[in-house]
């Protein structure tokens, strides 16, 4: 079982059949744990809830993307 989980990592709690559907899972997964840079001071935010960040440097909590920040240009 572990060799199944190296391949398609986190979404390997799936199982077979699913196929493209848990590819895209797993790029999505990657982007939403990783730290994301604050609106305010640039810091780290990290998703707290679907939409719902807090930056870890100054403290404040704003909304975003679901899973991921998207750049405010």
């Amino acid at each position: 079982m572990g060799a199944k989980t190296k391949k398609i990592k986190s979404a390997g709690r799936f199982g077979s059949g699913f196929g493209k559907p848990r590819e895209r899972l797993v790029l999505i997964e990657q982007k939403q744990r990783k730290k994301q840079k604050c609106v305010y001071c640039k810091g780290k935010a990290k998703r707290i809830f679907i939409g719902i960040w807090k930056c870890e440097k100054c403290g404040k909590k704003f909304s975003g993307g679901a899973y991921f920040l998207e750049s405010f240009k």
